[in-house]
């Protein structure tokens, strides 16, 4: 007696694998990273990132054209601020004419259709590398919350589409929700990291940045007292429905491949669109495998934000963006 169903009916060739695939990858996934730093015709490599850059802003422009040009709608800002501007507040945050402000106008001068979001955290701004002020060894909440919320109206006076804080911080959402509206910032989005895990996965990005936390006496040497315990679960789903409760458009999850059950956990719960941040180590780790041939580069790229997206990622924030759309086109 024969089964009646043999599932590898579907599977014979690329064919009929094509016609029944679920999970679809195409440039409309992606929210591209861009790190942006000071100067004229820099283009520089992350050691710790073979491939991806720091652009100035003069090649900012370059790289949002070819982004647009590849179908890649969205991008993600990130700014390395100078050491000499960094101080235990984040004053440069808040500077109208700071390189978070420019680099948003000149986004959308040359591509006025590209959707800028904006990250919104002091630890590129601050002396220390932490997300937060600083106050006899202990990251302060509220006075923190309220310097998110100025910088986040600042980025939307500069243009930005959507603002994303990255900090975790208690009640920031509806801090700067309710600021962005007195202002009449009322399209202004927020994209929310909701559940932002305090992971080893980081450290590229902090290269990137040079915003990873100071080695230094009376400073805590980790994010682990705001940033979530990975460990957990069911808190990404009380840190997530409290930041849509105040105001979120659109929640993350950070880091992406460790994290799925988490991403579909909270797929399940909301009603909202789900982000997933595929950081820095998950793209340092591909790429170091790679080049000592110990793995498929494309292949294992692919099989990861299919994972993501499949797991209920509607945006994956990826350093691979660029690469992948070169691939399936």
């Amino acid at each position: 007696m024969y089964p009646l169903r043999r599932n590898r009916r579907l599977r014979a060739n690329e064919a009929i694998r094509s016609l029944v695939r679920e999970t679809i990858i195409t440039p409309n996934d992606f929210l591209v990273p861009l790190f942006v730093v000071e100067g004229s015709g820099v283009k520089e490599e992350i050691a710790s990132m073979p491939n991806y850059f720091r652009y100035s802003l003069d090649l900012l422009e370059k790289e949002v054209k070819e982004l647009w040009s590849m179908g890649l709608k969205s991008v993600l800002l990130f700014v390395k601020v100078p050491d000499n501007l960094k101080d235990n507040k984040g004053t440069e945050a808040l500077n109208p004419n700071g390189l978070m402000q420019r680099a948003i106008k000149t986004v959308k001068n040359v591509c006025p259709e590209m959707l800028v979001m904006t990250d919104v955290a002091l630890d590129p701004y601050s002396a220390y590398g932490h997300d937060g002020i600083i106050e006899n060894g202990i990251i302060l909440n509220d006075p923190t919350s309220q310097v998110l919320s100025e910088m986040a109206l600042s980025h939307a006076q500069a243009g930005a589409d959507f603002v994303a804080p990255s900090d975790m911080m208690d009640g920031r959402i509806i801090q700067m929700r309710e600021l962005l509206e007195d202002e009449g910032f009322t399209n202004t989005g927020i994209m929310s990291y909701s559940a932002k895990y305090a992971s080893a996965f980081y450290g590229p990005f902090r290269d990137a940045l040079d915003s990873a936390p100071v080695d230094m006496v009376d400073i805590p040497k980790d994010k682990k007292t705001y940033q979530m315990d990975y460990s957990n679960r069911i808190e990404a789903i009380r840190e997530t429905e409290m930041d849509i409760d105040e105001g979120a458009d659109i929640v993350m999850v950070k880091p992406g491949l460790c994290y799925l059950d988490i991403v579909r956990d909270i797929k399940n719960a909301v009603d909202v669109p789900v982000a997933v941040y595929q950081v820095s180590g998950e793209y340092a780790m591909i790429k170091a495998a790679a080049e000592k041939g110990w793995l498929d580069h494309d292949a294992v790229m692919m099989e990861q934000v299919t994972a993501i997206k499949r797991a209920g990622g509607d945006i994956i924030a990826s350093y691979f963006a660029k690469d992948v759309v070169k691939l399936i086109s």
